[in-house]
């Protein structure tokens, strides 16, 4: 029995072993970590599609097992973060009784939660959705979530961490996530079909100048990538 039908699969159960490690580490505070994990998910999930068409072994069972995935590590990873996030900037004590409480202004994070898991259910019956996506994909979302705290952390621009670390700045963030999650927006996919320049110069244009981005303002251009993602989207839409 030939063992490549199990490689796709065993590469998106890899991308949910990072997920549950990823949301330990967001539990206890070990942000860094929490990235690192998620980033190597995402990682993962990015080639398990390229490896099945490759061996030629596509299922339902593994497009609905990278759903599942995904949902750890790219729908309650974020929410966690962002939960906290609004546990920081609300000083653990608007809507609460007292300084120990959590007040219910910080659940709201989990609306990121909610948004991920609506939108990983619509992708699933969309037949829209092969070679392109409609609405922005969980593991960006995911990446920019998770670059926030990162900001708040190391980044030398003050504006950014006094943003960050107010409240409605980041209400108003885990609205435009769900929003951004489950809009008719067309966005292209960054899987590769094949590692062709001519198929895929988008992709690597923009991947290229996603890590010049990144050397240059490290955790701060995250949000300058996924906002590079839309607009390379909208300009080139025959390109997805």
């Amino acid at each position: 029995m030939s063992l490549k039908k199990y490689v796709p699969n065993a590469i998106t159960l890899g991308n949910l072993l990072s997920g549950c490690i990823a949301l330990l580490f967001a539990v206890n505070n070990h942000i860094e970590y929490a990235a690192l994990f998620v980033a190597l998910g995402v990682f993962l999930d990015f080639f398990d599609g390229f490896f099945a068409r490759l061996f030629k072994v596509q299922s339902e069972v593994g497009l609905q097992l990278d759903s599942l995935a995904d949902m750890v590590t790219s729908g309650v990873v974020p929410g966690v973060v962002m939960y906290k996030m609004l546990v920081d900037a609300s000083g653990g004590s608007w809507g609460a009784n007292d300084q120990t409480e959590i007040g219910f202004v910080a659940y709201l994070g989990f609306v990121i939660t909610l948004a991920s898991a609506y939108r990983l259910a619509k992708f699933n019956v969309d037949d829209r959705q092969t070679g392109s996506f409609i609405g922005l994909p969980t593991p960006a979302n995911t990446l920019f979530i998770l670059s926030l705290p990162l900001i708040v952390s190391y980044s030398d621009y003050a504006f950014a961490k006094a943003a960050l670390e107010n409240t409605y700045v980041l209400l108003g963030i885990t609205a435009l996530s769900a929003f951004l999650l489950n809009a008719e927006l067309p966005l292209f996919s960054l899987k590769l079909k094949s590692f062709s320049f001519k198929e895929n110069a988008l992709r690597y244009i923009f991947i290229i100048a996603s890590l010049l981005l990144l050397v240059l303002l490290h955790y701060l251009a995250m949000p300058l990538i996924i906002l590079m993602y839309v607009l390379l989207s909208l300009l080139f839409p025959s390109k997805a």
